[in-house]
Parts: C-alpha cells; sequence; structure tokens
C-alpha cells in the first residue's frame, strides 16, 4: 500500500510554551520565541508563566500571556508536579491542548523544556492516549551521513516494552516522519544485535514478526532488523527501539559529539603549525560542527497522545530551544494527529492487541 499525503497544511499555527522550564527558563525561551514570531508570521504563541518574568513579551505580536504562579523545577517528583503544583506553568501549557468546556482548543502544539518525567506524566495524565496506542513513545532525530536524519523511539519512557508496543511505535515514529519530511512511506528498522532474523531477545524477534507481516500487508515500509551503526549510516528513516536502549543510544552520540568538537579545538590550537591547518580546514570543520550540534536536532516528540507535546532538551540556549519551536510548528501544521490516527487505524485494528497493563495516571 502506498500512503498519501492528503491533509491540507494549517494555515495558522498556535504553540503553547512553558516559558519557564529547562534550566534557564525565560532568558532562554523568550528570546527564542522572539526570533521565532519574527520569522513564522503564521504562527501565534501562547507564553505560559509567571507574569513578572514574561513582562517583556506583553506586547509582542501574535502573542498572548497565561500566567501562573508555579513551577516544575528539573528535579521536582513526578507526584509534585501531578499532585501539587496544579498552576504550573507546564500543566497549564499542556492544558492548552485539551478541549475546554465550549468544545475550544487554545493550541495545536506544545513545547517544554521542563523535567521529562513530569512533562510525560502530566501530557499522558491531562491529554490521554490516542485509540490504539497503549503507550507514549518519545521520537527524536539524529543526523546520518546522508545529509539527512534518521529518527528513532523510544528515547526513554518505556523501559520495559511487548513487541506489540514496538509495532505501535513503527506507526507513530512513520507518521511522524511522513509530517513533518513529506516522506509518504518512510523505511523502518527494528534495532537489533544483528540484522539476522534469529537474533535478538524473544521480544524482539516477536516484534520483528509484526513488523514483518504488518509490510507484507503494506501497512509498513519494514527493512528488517537494523544494527547500532545503521543509525548514523541512514540505512533506514526509522528506527524503533525500547526507551532504555534509545536513552543509552542518544546520550551516546551526544557525548561523542561533544567529544569530538573538544578533541578537534584542542588538537587545532596545539601550535603555530596546527592553527595553520586548522585555517585551511575551517570551512569544512564548521559543517561538521553544524551537522553533530546536538541544538539542530532538539526537540523530542512525545508520540501517542491526543495532544502534540515536544520536550527540548534541560539544557537548551535559545538558539536549540528555537529549533524545538520548529519541529512543533511543523508537526502541528502538517496536522501529525490526524496522520497518526490515520495509520493506526489502518495498520492495528487488525494486529493482536499487547496484554492488559495496570491503569497508571
Amino acid at each position: 500500500m502506498t500512503h498519501t499525503l492528503n491533509f491540507q497544511p494549517l494555515e495558522r499555527v498556535r504553540i503553547a510554551v512553558d516559558c519557564m522550564g529547562g534550566d534557564h527558563g525565560p532568558s532562554v525561551t523568550l528570546p527564542a520565541c522572539r526570533a521565532f514570531l519574527d520569522s513564522h508570521p503564521q504562527v501565534e504563541l501562547l507564553l505560559v508563566g509567571q507574569a513578572e518574568a514574561l513582562r517583556e513579551a506583553a506586547q509582542w505580536p501574535r502573542c498572548t500571556i497565561v500566567a501562573t504562579t508555579e513551577v516544575v523545577a528539573m528535579d521536582d517528583p513526578v507526584e509534585v508536579a501531578l499532585r501539587r503544583k496544579r498552576d504550573s506553568s507546564m500543566r497549564v501549557a499542556i492544558s492548552q491542548l485539551k478541549a475546554d468546556e465550549q468544545g475550544v482548543v487554545r493550541a495545536d502544539a506544545c513545547v517544554s523544556a521542563g523535567n521529562t518525567g513530569a512533562l510525560m506524566a502530566l501530557a499522558r495524565y491531562l491529554l490521554k492516549t490516542l485509540e490504539g496506542i497503549d503507550r507514549p513513545a518519545i521520537a527524536s532525530v539524529l543526523p546520518n551521513e546522508h545529509g539527512a536524519y534518521t529518527t528513532m523511539l523510544d528515547l526513554g519512557a518505556n523501559v520495559d516494552c511487548t513487541p506489540e508496543h514496538l509495532l505501535q511505535f513503527a506507526v507513530m515514529g512513520s507518521a511522524l516522519v511522513a509530517a513533518i519530511d513529506g516522506k509518504p512511506d518512510p523505511t523502518v528498522g527494528l534495532l537489533n544485535i544483528g540484522s539476522e532474523v534469529i537474533k535478538g531477545s524473544d521480544v524482539i524477534k516477536r516484534a520483528g514478526d509484526l513488523l514483518r507481516s504488518a509490510g507484507a500487508d503494506g501497512h509498513l515500509n519494514y527493512v528488517g532488523n537494523v544494527e547500532g551503526n545503521d543509525i548514523f549510516k541512514g540505512t533506514a528513516d526509522i528506527v524503533v527501539c525500547d526507551g532504555f536502549v534509545g536513552n543509552v543510544a542518544l546520550k551516546t552520540a551526544e557525548g561523542l559529539a561533544h567529544t569530538l568538537g573538544q578533541f578537534i579545538k584542542e588538537e587545532f590550537t596545539r601550535s603555530w603549525w596546527t592553527k595553520l591547518i586548522a585555517l585551511a580546514a575551517m570551512p569544512v570543520l564548521q559543517r561538521f560542527k553544524r551537522r553533530v550540534d546536538p541544538r539542530g536536532y532538539n526537540g523530542a516528540a512525545l508520540l501517542g497522545l491526543r495532544g502534540l507535546v515536544f520536550k527540548s532538551h534541560g539544557s537548551a540556549d535559545a538558539f536549540a530551544f528555537g529549533t524545538a519551536l520548529a519541529r512543533a510548528y511543523d508537526a502541528a501544521r502538517n496536522r501529525l494527529l490526524d496522520q497518526v490516527h490515520d495509520r493506526i487505524v489502518e495498520t492495528l485494528e487488525a494486529m493482536p492487541a499487547p496484554a492488559a497493563e495496570a491503569a497508571s495516571v
């Protein structure tokens, strides 16, 4: 089956921004929002946070201040965010995605750099999951050697996954890449310790069976097992794994990028000769730096919810936070929720359901 991208883009996109979240709060989020407004005339922002901290934005065009009194700290337990801080900027920002008593939804997407655990718990509690999806997943991108990106999920929301969950992640990831990158049938690979179907745990082998079945029926463009190095080779547009493996892979990639940057900096400042070489190689080094700079692929999607929530890195600067805003904008404008829904209905209704899980908030 060939999927078609027949959704009309939104003419106006409204994004709710948790301006207080992250390591730096308004000192980063406000400059990023101002720059984003200047470069995107068709966007409206709901800036959520403490009124005094957001005072400078009160007169900005296409901008509304939503005042709150509390902030979810980066080290707050999930219970505090859920039960005690009911007027936090994070909670109120997410609630803008939920229809009010009149059926009005104020925002098309939400962006926060706050506590990941609290953000996922609040989003799942307030928005609930889409029908056919049992667990939300965190999806983001890593650069590959083709000059593009590989989308990977889950990146930390679900440590233990069933085969059916991994199938659901593949469906959601396909919708994400279709919406943001405009690829109707992106390729999907299952992360494993080898390309052979006989390798991996029982969960991985069963997931491979489900993905092959979905691929044979034309619901997914499944290319089989992929290994860790295939993420950066760009062997598949989407790489599916459980949250434990995905989070380790993401943090390893970020650490490697930082280490390489430091190594280059140190090696090319040792002597006048290496400085001369550095000057000649500077254009290449600058391109390399841009390709591996984590700020350029900041903004992870919390997929599977009844609303678009994007997580920025907590230590993001204004450039990185702007990248997260751009990813949320692209997803909302291209109707990611509608695309996820359609692919779920198409793919999962005939597939076996996972075992019932204990109820959780």
